[in-house]
């Protein structure tokens, strides 16, 4: 039986995955196993904080689409924009058609190209549209958007560290989590999350219950095929890919919570 020791697991998720002043304190395999496993977590936190700030703005009179400007701020913010870079970086790999070591060449530099920007430009509008709509029919749904949104980002990143994903390189955070999560540790988060996101929108009513429970499966299902294609193009994870499974799944999340209001 494999060990996994929690406390250090916890410090890697959110030492790693927020700007919490959390000190990590190993970077082995099976702290990172851990640290993948209570991901969502790091992702709870990083939501309650966005809905937080979305719903108190509402609550102050402020406008939905400021309020849904925030909670899209607020994550960029408690996660150093990694993810947004991640994904700008794997939208440049993707975008310029090169075979896999130069596609991982260009995602190594720190520019980002046209395809990184439009890519940044046409989710981050996706997501501010969705939490506008969100927080148009209440602070409340838009507060359980937000939360749910940010942990099904960080459960994303658990199907990227599954057993028999390879890493596209030797070395970076990709190498480090890469095959590390045991499929049925990943199957019994995904299980919980789903669980819980549902528990979450039905403090709102019964539609917007399955509505979170759809968003998670939407969210995964995206997830899952974009990982499949970045294992084709670029031979397996890397740290940027990591980050852009994140904005998949958020987004695609986003987009089922904010419909049928």
């Amino acid at each position: 039986m494999v060990k996994t020791p929690w406390p250090d697991g916890l410090r890697f998720a959110f030492g790693t995955l927020t700007v919490f002043p959390v000190r990590v304190s190993r970077w082995d395999r099976e702290a990172a196993r851990g640290g993948m496993l209570l991901a969502p977590l790091a992702g709870l936190a990083v939501g309650v904080c966005a809905g937080a700030v979305g719903a108190l703005l509402v609550a102050a009179g402020a406008s939905a689409l400021l309020a849904a400007v925030a909670a899209v701020a607020v994550p960029a913010v408690l996660t150093r924009g990694l993810h947004l870079d991640g994904l700008a970086d794997t939208a440049d790999g993707l975008g310029s058609g090169k075979p896999a070591e130069e596609a991982l060449r260009i995602m190594k530099q720190s520019d980002i190209g046209p395809f990184g920007v439009i890519t940044l430009v046409l989710v981050l509008l996706g997501q501010v549209a969705a939490l506008a709509q969100a927080f148009g029919d209440g602070w409340a749904r838009g507060a359980v958007t937000a939360v749910v949104a940010a942990t099904v980002a960080r459960l994303a990143l658990i199907l990227g560290a599954v057993a028999g994903v390879p890493a596209a390189r030797p070395e970076g955070l990709g190498a480090a989590v890469a095959g590390v999560v045991p499929k049925v540790g990943a199957s019994v988060v995904t299980v919980v999350v789903m669980v819980a996101a549902a528990g979450a929108g039905a403090l709102i009513g019964a539609g917007e219950s399955l509505r979170a429970l759809l968003a998670v499966v939407a969210a995964e299902a995206a997830t899952d095929g974009a990982l499949r294609h970045c294992r084709r193009r670029f031979g397996g994870i890397t740290g940027d890919v990591f980050g852009a499974l994140a904005e998949v799944a958020a987004t695609v999340a986003l987009v089922v919570l904010s419909l049928g209001g």
